[in-house]
């Protein structure tokens, strides 16, 4: 009985699809997400696209599909739906920018790289993709690359928060603490409930071997939001280089809970026995 209600319930509901307009199907999907229901907005857009595979402006529904995909969790099929969208605007900044963004959360940098390139052709003054791709250049160790990046949208734009935050980044990156500390210093004055920044300069307290500061740091951002795995694993850290074995241990497992590299905390696991 309930296999059949479930089948008489997908037959009305894809009824229902073909009975709406192109255009109604996807004030539907605007709806499902003011209330939140991905899983519907997502299939609105397909019973869309569907109705008229032919349409020009499918390229948005693709795009819209692939960043609530992605909201979703579903990032193989949300990579699909960027790039069918690429497909049909090759030289789309925003497209380009989705797609080089999640080719970064999935570990692809090469072709996060590759994206930001291709949309800095087209955008030669977008400071997102500036500063993306110099954190890129980063992880690569290409500093003076990186550095241009972050030059560049402080040309355009003196006040840039995220070209001083690459700055800070880059420098503790080359082992030039004291000056990532001052950058740091300054962002946080100007952006006191930044907590993001905190977490930064508590990263470069614990390279100084400034424990007490970095723990400091660390204690008001757990007090005042909630703590990111990376966080608890930085507090880890601080805690083994306190001698607190197994208070440290507790914070990565928590970290790998929320979903932190198993390999590095493998490696760190082994440092608390």
């Amino acid at each position: 009985m309930r296999l059949l209600l479930i089948f008489i319930t997908f037959i009305l509901a894809t009824a229902n699809s073909f009975a709406q307009s192109y255009e109604e199907l996807i004030e539907k999907s605007y709806d499902f997400l003011d209330k939140k229901d991905l899983v519907s907005a997502e299939e609105s857009l397909r019973s869309a696209m569907r109705k008229e595979p032919g349409n020009p402006m499918n390229y948005a529904l693709l795009t819209n599909l692939g960043s609530i995909q992605r909201r979703q969790g579903k990032l193989e099929d949300a990579l699909l739906s960027y790039t069918a969208a690429l497909s049909g605007r090759p030289n789309n900044p925003t497209i380009l920018e989705n797609r080089a963004s999640l080719y970064s959360e999935m570990g692809e940098t090469e072709k996060a790289l590759n994206d930001y390139n291709a949309l800095l052709i087209v955008e030669p003054t977008n400071e997102e993709a500036l500063y993306c791709r110099g954190l890129i250049y980063i992880q690569k160790k290409n500093y003076i690359w990186a550095e241009q990046d972050f030059d560049k949208i402080l040309e355009m734009n003196e006040k840039s928060v995220r070209a001083r935050l690459g700055h800070a980044i880059l420098e503790k990156m080359r082992g030039n603490y004291d000056e990532s500390e001052k950058i740091f210093n300054y962002l946080i004055s100007q952006m006191p409930r930044d907590w993001l920044l905190y977490e930064g300069r508590a990263d470069v307290y614990f390279m100084m071997g400034k424990n007490a500061r970095a723990m400091a740091d660390i204690n008001k951002v757990f007090t005042e939001s909630t703590p990111s795995a990376s966080l608890y694993v930085l507090r880890g850290k601080v805690k083994l280089a306190q001698y607190e074995k197994e208070s440290a241990a507790k914070d990565f497992l928590k970290a790998q809970e929320m979903g932190y590299d198993q390999t590095v905390i493998d490696e760190l696991m082994k440092m608390t026995k």
